[in-house]
C-alpha cells in the first residue's frame, strides 16, 4: 500500500513474535474498514543493522536468558526520551518520512521504541496524530512501555491494567482491549470441556534448542501411555530440527504429526487439548483465545514473566521447564477422569477474547478524526 495513502498506520518490529503477531492480527481487522499500513520502519531503515539485532535477540532469550533478563531489567534506569541511539536515528527518519508521505489519521504502535520517535517527529513540526501503543506483554510490563508518550496504551487483560494504574498511568489512557490474536479465532469453535480425551492431543512449539526437542517430545508421549498424540510445528526451526522431530516420530508410530511453518495456528490451537510451548505473548494470548490449557517449557525471565503469571491466575496454565514436569502436568491434568484439564478448560472459556482484535481496532477508528 505504498503507494496510496494509509488512513492508519500500524508500526512493529521483529524482536519477537508478538510484536509482528498484534500488528499483523490488526491490520486484518481494521483494514476491513479503512486504508492501512502494516509496517516495520527498524527493517526499512536500516536493514543489515536491524537482521543482526534481531539474531542476537533470538540467540540471547533462547540459549542465554540469563543474560537476556539482565538487559531487560537494564531498560528500567533509561529515559527513552532523551537517548538516541546510533542505530535508530534511520529508522526514526525513515518513520518521519511514511507520516509525511501517507499523513495517516492515527499511528498505532506494537513496540515500545516508536512513540519515542513520534514523540520528537511530532516536535519538529509534522502534524500530530493520535498514537495507541499496543502493550503485548502481561503484569510485569517495562518501563518502555510505561514510561511511551502515547494517547492511549491497549492492555491485555484487567490485572495489567490495575498494575499500571497502580504505577501511576493515567486510568483513562489504559484500556482493556485483550491481545490482539487473529480475527479467525472468532469463527472457531474450540474443543470442549466435555470432550471424550480420546486421543488426548497435544500441539508441541518448540525452541531451536536442539535437545530439548527429544526430550520435551518423548515427555509428552510418554505421559499418558498411547492416549497421547503429538503436533510439533517446527516454523522457522524446521531445518535445524526437522531431523528430531522425525527421530521422534519414527520412534511413535501413528502419534506424532510434523508441521512446518503455517499459517493455521487457530485451527490447531482450538482443535488440540493442550499446548506445549514458550511463554511470549503472542502464543500464551491464542492459547487464552482458544481456551487452551498451556504448559510453558521456556521462559526468557523479566519479559515473559507476567505472562506465566496471568496463566496461573486464570488456572489455565503452568510453568514446566525442568525435565521430568511435563509428564507430570500432564499426568495430573488426566487423572480422575480428566478432572484437571477439564476445570481448566473451563476457566479459560470464561476468559477468552478471541474479538480483541476487533475490539482494539473499533476503539481506534472510535477516537481517529
Amino acid at each position: 500500500m505504498s503507494s496510496s495513502k494509509a488512513d492508519i498506520l500500524i508500526l512493529t518490529a521483529g524482536f519477537g513474535d508478538g510484536h509482528n503477531s498484534a500488528a499483523r492480527n490488526l491490520s486484518i481487522a481494521l483494514e476491513k474498514q479503512c486504508p492501512v499500513l502494516c509496517t516495520d520502519p527498524c527493517a526499512l531503515g536500516a536493514p543489515w543493522i536491524n537482521e543482526r539485532l534481531r539474531s542476537f535477540y533470538r540467540g540471547v532469550t533462547t540459549h542465554a536468558p540469563w543474560l537476556w533478563r539482565r538487559i531487560y531489567l537494564s531498560t528500567e534506569r533509561q529515559d527513552f526520551s532523551k537517548e538516541r541511539l546510533p542505530m535508530m536515528r534511520k529508522p526514526e527518519m525513515m518513520l518521519r518520512d511514511l507520516i509525511q508521505e501517507h499523513q495517516p489519521k492515527a499511528i498505532v504502535s506494537s513496540y515500545p521504541l516508536y512513540p519515542y520517535f513520534l514523540q520528537r517527529i511530532f516536535a519538529n513540526g509534522t502534524p500530530k496524530v493520535p498514537v495507541f501503543t499496543v502493550v503485548t506483554d502481561s503484569i510485569e510490563i517495562n518501563a518502555a512501555w510505561r514510561k511511551a508518550p502515547t494517547d492511549y496504551w491497549l492492555v491485555t487483560d484487567s490485572r495489567t491494567r490495575d498494575s499500571l494504574i497502580r504505577q501511576g498511568l493515567p486510568e483513562t489512557q489504559l484500556v482493556e482491549t485483550g491481545f490482539p490474536v487473529n480475527p479467525h479465532f472468532a469463527d472457531l469453535a474450540p474443543v470442549s470441556a466435555d470432550d471424550s480425551l480420546q486421543p488426548f492431543r497435544v500441539l508441541y512449539f518448540p525452541t531451536a534448542k536442539k535437545p530439548h526437542v527429544r526430550r520435551v517430545a518423548r515427555e509428552i508421549l510418554d505421559a499418558g501411555h498411547d492416549n497421547v498424540e503429538l503436533t510439533i510445528v517446527l516454523g522457522r526451526n524446521v531445518r535445524k530440527l526437522y531431523s528430531r522431530a522425525k527421530e521422534i516420530k519414527d520412534s511413535y508410530p501413528g502419534r506424532v504429526r510434523i508441521k512446518g511453518w503455517t499459517k493455521r495456528v487457530p485451527e490447531l490451537l482450538t482443535s488440540h487439548h493442550l499446548v506445549v510451548g514458550k511463554a511470549g505473548g503472542a502464543t500464551v494470548h491464542e492459547s487464552l483465545a482458544a481456551a487452551c490449557p498451556m504448559l510453558i517449557h521456556h521462559l526468557v525471565p523479566g519479559q515473559e514473566e507476567g505472562n506465566l503469571n496471568l496463566l496461573r491466575h486464570l488456572n489455565g496454565g503452568h510453568l514446566a521447564d525442568t525435565p521430568g514436569s511435563l509428564s507430570a502436568h500432564i499426568r495430573e491434568m488426566l487423572s480422575d477422569n480428566a478432572c484437571g484439564w477439564r476445570t481448566m478448560k473451563r476457566s479459560l472459556a470464561r476468559h477468552a477474547r478471541p474479538n480483541a482484535a476487533q475490539t482494539a481496532a473499533n476503539f481506534i477508528l472510535s477516537h481517529c478524526s
